[in-house]
């Protein structure tokens, strides 16, 4: 029986000792999450594309020396995806929470038509339509979290066995566009963020069906800042996004803030039950929205 004192807030989600990686952790969600495990204790690789953005978020958000450690990846790549399995092998005995956040949009198309064929041609016809950006869009927004998942999974085994009691954790960062039932103009990312939901799923019952102590779970986001949603950031690589565009879109009157996000991030990271789940943290979008 758990006292009262192993139920405080600082012991439930303490990570202290606990190695992190985030992919696409220079800006948005994958900033957030990465000041969250910081500042709960862990030790957190950031990865992206840009070496100069994440060098800035190691200089603004750091607590500690080596706190936040910057490495340049692509994961679109298989190749560089192993080769930061060994990099981040060569200095951890194991990865206890893995957070896949990189991702990418792509043009909107507009299905609003008045016949068949003006439809045809805003879905099919439009230079915004092509395989190229589905392809693109499912190899980052999908392909990456499977590959990256399956590369980590020996590391993330063996916090299991370093840390007792502990799961390893994989988080997916994917959307309620992966839920709902409108395209929102963007149908190659939408489906794309289902698929992704769904992969979330496959993995952990694999991952589960073979023994091993990782778990993995899906967030899904509603509207954030970040420079997919509000087209660009600040110094402090933070976007931002005006309360009064979503007063009347999200029951929440609002766009997420930094703290909702970290609360999300702890839950999953810390919950050593939680397993194959996707949970909108979207101020009611998908209430407002209908699924």
């Amino acid at each position: 029986m758990a006292s009262n004192n192993a139920l405080g807030r600082d012991k439930l989600f303490d990570l202290t000792g606990r190695v992190a990686l985030v992919t696409g952790g220079g800006s948005g969600i994958g900033l957030m999450a990465t000041q969250t495990l910081v500042a709960n204790g862990a030790k957190v690789y950031i990865t992206g594309r840009t070496g100069e953005k994440l060098d800035r978020v190691v200089e603004q958000y750091s607590q500690g020396k080596d706190s936040i450690v910057p490495l340049t990846c692509d994961v679109g790549s298989k190749e560089e995806i192993a080769k930061l399995v060994k990099d981040i092998e060569s200095r951890e005995p194991c990865l206890c929470i893995l957070i896949n956040n990189a991702g990418i949009s792509t043009p909107t198309v507009s299905p609003e038509s008045g016949s068949a064929e003006e439809m045809k041609q805003n879905l099919f016809d439009t230079e915004n339509a092509s395989f190229d950006e589905w392809r693109e869009s499912y190899n980052t927004n999908v392909a990456s979290l499977y590959f990256t998942t399956a590369a980590f999974l020996p590391l993330l085994q063996k916090s299991s066995q370093r840390h007792p009691g502990w799961s390893g954790t994989v988080i997916n960062i994917s959307s309620i566009s992966g839920l709902i039932k409108t395209a929102q103009h963007h149908f190659a990312y939408n489906a794309s963020k289902g698929a992704a939901i769904h992969l979330t799923r496959m993995l952990a019952n694999e991952v589960a069906g073979q023994g091993l102590k990782v778990r993995i779970n899906s967030i899904a986001p509603g509207v954030f800042p970040s420079e997919m949603t509000a087209g660009e950031s600040g110094g402090d690589q933070k976007s931002h996004i005006p309360k009064e565009k979503y007063a009347k879109k999200v029951p929440a009157a609002r766009p997420g803030r930094d703290e909702d996000m970290a609360q999300a991030v702890l839950f999953f990271a810390a919950n050593q039950y939680l397993n194959g789940q996707t949970v909108a943290v979207d101020g009611g979008y998908t209430l407002a929205a209908g699924l």
